[in-house]
């Protein structure tokens, strides 16, 4: 009865015995190098909390749950009204001391800013500011770089520019071909597995021919509104001074001012002449009124 008595305390010693030595080799495989590095990083990584939880904690935990996955590869990206869907154009005024080397000035630099030249008009008559206009095509990225590349041509006198957001209707474009597009499938795939009447047949073609149409007018509008939004449009007028003691220039001042004096006597002989068909009749009226004024007087004395 002895022993039986002891067999709960041998077991529970035993039990202990045991518990012990797994925690000794726990404690071994944990102080050898490398042995448990893969362990830790495997518990590490799958116990690591979300990156909004380590920075905010519990509450950017939640958001970052509530958060849904982007999937970047899934779906094309949809055209939004950006800014980049902007069409920019301006227009300058610039005054130099030679109109060739203006010129010269204004094609170096469409040349520089990887742009190139478009409509120019040359204006140069003899008594007029000789003056030119060229058109240059400039990519919209460099286009406020081209605006501010002016000034070491000449005296700039005035520089406007105009933004046309055209995001909105490049959308509506897309759309429309998007939808163009599966309806041409449709008609294409209806043509492939159904065979009716000829009528039928017919008219399934011309409406696939209207819709093929359709699209192509819609991918030359969107193609028109990128090349318009990739390049800007920058006119330029450079024109010479303009003559200090004269408006139009090769003039002389004291020449015009004789031929001006000569004109004003040529025009005052000429109304005096005039004036002498009024001046003539009245004064043979006046004369036939004083004569016979004379003789009613005389006649009335004798």
């Amino acid at each position: 009865m002895i022993r039986y008595r002891r067999l709960p305390v041998v077991l529970v010693a035993v039990v202990l015995a045991l518990a012990c030595g797994d925690n000794a080799s726990m404690r071994q495989q944990r102080s050898a190098p490398g042995a448990s590095a893969p362990m830790d990083a495997a518990v590490s990584r799958e116990m690591a909390p979300p990156p909004s939880e380590s920075v905010a904690g519990g509450s950017a935990a939640k958001l970052y749950a509530s958060v849904p996955e982007v999937q970047l590869t899934s779906a094309p990206m949809q055209p939004s009204a950006s800014p980049g869907m902007i069409i920019r154009n301006g227009s300058a005024s610039i005054q130099v001391d030679s109109l060739e080397l203006g010129i010269a000035a204004v094609q170096k630099m469409a040349t520089t800013f990887g742009g190139y030249l478009g409509n120019t008009s040359l204006s140069a008559g003899e008594n007029q500011v000789r003056s030119a206009t060229i058109e240059l095509k400039i990519p919209s990225a460099r286009f406020d770089a081209a605006l501010a590349g002016l000034e070491p041509i000449g005296t700039v006198e005035s520089v406007s520019s105009t933004a046309e957001d055209v995001g909105e209707e490049f959308v509506d474009i897309t759309a429309r071909v998007a939808n163009a597009k599966r309806l041409e499938e449709r008609l294409i795939s209806l043509l492939a597995t159904r065979a009716g009447k000829l009528e039928e047949v017919l008219a399934v073609e011309r409406e696939l021919a209207r819709v093929r149409e359709e699209i192509e007018r819609y991918e030359g509008r969107i193609r028109f509104l990128k090349t318009r939004v990739a390049t800007s449009t920058l006119a330029v007028t450079v024109h010479e001074k303009a003559p200090l003691v004269s408006v139009s220039p090769g003039e002389n001042v004291i020449v015009e001012a004789f031929k001006n004096a000569w004109r004003n006597f040529v025009r005052f002989i000429a109304a005096l002449i005039a004036s002498l068909g009024v001046l003539i009749p009245l004064a043979a009226v006046g004369i036939v009124a004083w004569i016979g004024w004379r003789r009613i007087r005389r006649s009335g004395k004798l």
